[in-house]
């Protein structure tokens, strides 16, 4: 009952806000300074904190992490990938934004509001992530538009120009390259859309145009599962002068492919210098290429290989079980990124040592939920990070049902 009579409140606000569109001889016109002051009034009122992901957990929740940001050194690119800032440019972009163009806040609410919702590709992650981008503009009664170029970063540009010809309310962008990210945030930017990116970090230089960005701290959470793996790794070898691993890495180009794979590489060189990598390889998405590849590394480097570390819980985990078991290497200490259901089934049967608390639905909500804080008039920092949790055997079992 509740639902249906608040549900009916925004219907009407809609309808008050749509009349005032057309007033004046039928002329397009923005609402008046009244009609905007009730529409955020009303705005301010949604409560999104009781809201609830697929796997329980609240939908809505920001990391309490406090960044603690280095002095960036003259040229990071000149560092060895083991030194960790290296990779200041890709870890801390957007922090220190220098924000170009940035429209500010009508502060007319964010009830009927219109966004453009362009995702990175098809995948069963893109469609939780949505899903729980949704369910925050449902609670707000925004018009929310879900595009996906399906991985095709020409398809993505694209669907980039049909949003700036239609011109809606805000738009909300996965970058699918870190560099390119920068010229579509500029051509947003210079559209007077406001922006704001999410998810998969793009280069330092893109955050310039955009409100905000939103999303998981891949680096500190790599980080975070990189320790927990070297603990592992010296528990089941103590003694051990070398501890050798490989990387199964995410696709190249974006974040995720830098994240996790240099994210521990250059956490691991200080914290477990023992630990020593073997190879590093992307195979794409495929369980069949992936447990080929690991097949591969077992020959090659027999004993050797003590752990394998993943971009992905789900295709890529199943490939390198699968590897594993045919050799009979039970030996062999495994992690990787997200939590699917094949990954934390994996956790629950000990295929997986680790992964890491990658909400998806909570991704897309945080995005929807920027979005309208700023159409409220909220004060936003250059960004917003997702909490991070590291998964294992001990508490899998908060985590279900699985999101995807």
């Amino acid at each position: 009952m509740k639902r249906q009579v608040r549900m009916l409140f925004l219907v009407m606000v809609l309808l008050v806000s749509t009349a005032v569109l057309f007033a004046q001889g039928g002329k397009a016109t923005g609402p008046s300074a009244a009609d905007a002051a009730a529409n955020l009034e009303a705005s301010l009122k949604v409560d999104t904190s009781v809201l609830k992901a697929a796997d329980g957990q609240p939908l809505l929740k920001l990391s309490a992490d406090v960044p603690k940001i280095p002095t960036r050194p003259a040229n990071p690119e000149a560092l060895p990938d083991t030194n960790p800032l290296r990779w200041f440019d890709m870890e801390y972009a957007g922090w220190d934004a220098q924000k170009t163009n940035i429209p500010a806040s009508p502060k007319s609410g964010a009830i009927g509001k219109r966004i453009t919702f362009i995702v990175h590709g098809d995948h069963p992650w893109t469609t939780a992530c949505s899903l729980g981008a949704q369910k925050v503009a449902d609670a707000y009664g925004i018009q929310l538009k879900v595009l996906s170029p399906n991985w095709d970063l020409a398809v993505q540009n694209q669907m980039i120009d049909q949003a700036i010809n239609e011109r809606p309310d805000m738009l909300l962008l996965i970058p699918l390259d870190a560099t390119t990210a920068v010229q579509q945030a500029r051509r947003v930017n210079q559209a007077g859309i406001p922006l704001i990116l999410f998810n998969t970090l793009p280069t330092a230089e893109a955050m310039n145009y955009a409100i905000t960005w939103t999303g998981p701290d891949d680096f500190g959470q790599m980080r975070k599962l990189a320790r927990v793996f070297a603990d592992e790794l010296r528990a089941r070898n103590p003694g051990a002068k070398e501890l050798g691993i490989a990387y199964v890495q995410h696709a190249p180009g974006g974040s995720p492919y830098f994240a996790r794979s240099y994210g521990p590489v250059s956490e691991l060189a200080g914290y477990a210098p023992e630990v020593v990598t073997l190879d590093m390889q992307a195979p794409g998405f495929e369980a069949d290429r992936t447990m080929q590849l690991v097949s591969d590394w077992l020959t090659r480097f027999g004993p050797r290989l003590k752990g394998i570390f993943a971009a992905d819980d789900s295709a890529q985990a199943l490939g390198i079980a699968e590897a594993l078991k045919k050799a009979g290497r039970a030996d062999v200490v495994v992690v990787a990124a997200g939590n699917s259901k094949i990954g934390m089934d994996m956790v629950t049967d000990g295929s997986l040592f680790a992964i890491t608390y990658q909400t998806a639905e909570g991704d897309g909500a945080l995005a929807v939920q920027t979005a309208a804080d700023w159409f409220n008039g909220k004060e936003l920092p250059n960004r917003r990070n997702l909490p991070q949790h590291i998964i294992t055997k001990k508490d899998v079992a908060d985590f279900y049902p699985p999101q995807w």
